[in-house]
């Protein structure tokens, strides 16, 4: 142990995260290079030619030349994400907006409170209930 001091081992962790973090980065580029629809495939074949060939510099120029456009993909990629996300929470409860199944919803708990209450049989509940859901 006393042929690697502790600042070499603090020195080694750095340039490991270091390294970690340049992956990162690059897959991360990588990813935002095939995202961007407004890049022709040319441009998305030299930015990757240059990735892969020049790594460290690659990164470094990507990250300078297109790192706002990066962040904007970013967040159209996560009000895209959460608007289909939301729009299938809606579909599945059945509150779709436009019509949709939202009225189906509302309709069975009426039917249900009907056939509660003992004006619908349960031969007609069901018959309705079949009838609504398809």
């Amino acid at each position: 142990m006393d042929d690697y001091p502790l600042l070499n081992v603090f020195w080694t962790m750095l340039w490991f995260f270091l390294w970690i973090m340049w992956f990162f980065l690059l897959f991360k580029i990588v990813t935002d290079i095939f995202r961007d629809d407004e890049m022709s495939g040319w441009g998305k074949a030299g930015w990757l030619i240059f990735c892969i060939v020049l790594p460290f510099l690659g990164v470094l120029v990507y990250v300078i030349a297109r790192g706002s456009g990066m962040t904007r993909r970013d967040v159209k990629q996560a009000k895209a994400s959460e608007a289909a996300f939301q729009d299938y929470i809606r579909k599945t409860a059945g509150t779709a907006p436009g019509g949709g199944r939202g009225g189906n919803v509302e309709e069975l708990a009426r039917l249900a409170e009907l056939k509660d209450k003992g004006v619908l049989t349960e031969e007609e509940f069901q018959q309705a209930k079949t009838k609504l859901l398809a």
